[in-house]
């Protein structure tokens, strides 16, 4: 299905890319922790927004 070339290439676009993400997100984690602090209250409001518009569409229907 693959060439030999197109699966070494595959192989070695994963390991890199999963490296370099890896290091961005250990390198971006001490910024976001100042910067994003309080998100999960934000996601716990649109949570609660998100069901009381099923309830009030699933009420009047």
């Amino acid at each position: 299905m693959f060439t030999k070339g197109q699966l070494i290439f595959a192989i070695i676009f994963v390991i890199l890319f999963s490296i370099i993400i890896g290091y961005s997100y250990i390198k971006d984690s001490n910024i976001n922790k100042v910067y994003y602090k309080n998100s999960y209250v934000i996601l716990i409001i649109f949570i609660v927004f998100i069901s009381i518009i099923a309830a009030y569409s699933n009420l009047f229907r």
